[in-house]
């Protein structure tokens, strides 16, 4: 499928695209822009920066197409978080606007292989091209159906409970946030330090903050077991930061808390250009373990 609402049959004899480097590609493209697809600062009721669904299934999205929906949305300034294929709008007797473009969504594959003697299953990636609902010939922003809002009181509420039933130990103390993998502890400042910004609450800037350790800490090897690096600098170390970043951002999705844009913006930004374009893995790694951080997470809330 093209990535065009009109489709041109694919040539068989292209070479192999290298779907590492397309997706890096997308969202290093995305940060030259100035658009971190992470971090855009949104208000609760913000349609646009909910995790993305399929139309049909209703499923999330997650890894790396997060971010590849997110800066689509973003850089396109579509109100709604709801995609689909081609095929799938079809199905449902929509249409896409004409010249309209989507955008790329991965998922893995499976190939068998012989490897010393014993036939493994090897991941690689595959793609194909969704389109938001903004962009079929039948959206009418003034129609569509938004889902209820609930006010920042319950979204709060909601996360609260979430951290309660994680269960970390957290301590309050100093003014730095952190999580310490050997005490497995969770530190952050008190409530009180943290204000009121142009984007967020006080209170909002504070489960943001510490969603962000959360991920951390399901990280420990008595959890998700994930390696954390030796020291600042080092490519596991850069990799776990994606991994809580994405993680807090996915988290806060879901629980309606708006996140605080850093005020050292074009600096992050250029210290995560470099490592996407020093390894091209890193991203997809990186956002594929954001989202079993999430998963582990839910799976620790109350089944309702």
């Amino acid at each position: 499928m093209n990535n065009t609402a009109t489709q041109t049959p694919a040539a068989d004899n292209k070479p192999r695209v290298d779907l590492y480097q397309k997706v890096t590609d997308a969202i290093v493209q995305h940060l030259e822009e100035g658009i971190m697809p992470w971090q855009k600062p949104w208000k609760g009721g913000d349609s646009s920066f909910k995790m993305p669904r399929n139309h049909i299934s209703g499923k999330q999205y997650n890894g790396v197409n997060v971010l590849l929906l997110w800066g689509a949305s973003i850089k396109h300034e579509y109100a709604s978080n709801t995609w689909a294929s081609f095929r799938q709008w079809n199905q449902q007797r929509e249409t896409i606007r004409k010249c309209e473009k989507g955008t790329m969504v991965v998922y893995y594959d499976f190939l068998e292989k012989e490897v010393e003697g014993e036939i493994k299953k090897l991941p690689f990636l595959k793609s194909y091209i969704v389109f938001n609902q903004c962009q079929l010939a039948s959206y009418d922003p003034e129609k569509a159906s938004n889902e209820p809002v609930l006010s920042l009181a319950e979204r709060l509420d909601e996360g609260e409970s979430f951290l309660r039933n994680v269960g970390a130990v957290i301590k309050h103390r100093g003014n730095n946030a952190s999580y310490n993998f050997a005490k497995d502890e969770i530190v952050m400042p008190k409530i009180a330090s943290f204000v009121d910004t142009d984007h967020s609450t006080a209170t909002e800037n504070y489960y943001s903050t510490l969603l962000h350790e959360l991920v951390h800490w399901s990280g420990h090897e008595s959890r998700l077991k994930r390696d954390f690096g030796k020291r600042f600098g080092d490519h596991t170390y850069a990799a776990e930061e994606l991994v809580a970043e994405f993680g807090a951002a996915f988290l806060c999705a879901e629980l309606g808390i708006s996140r605080e844009p850093r005020k050292d913006h074009a600096n992050y930004i250029a210290n995560w250009l470099t490592a996407l374009k020093n390894n091209k893995y890193i991203l997809t790694t990186s956002a594929t373990a954001a989202s079993k951080a999430v998963d582990y997470l839910n799976s620790l809330q109350p089944v309702i």
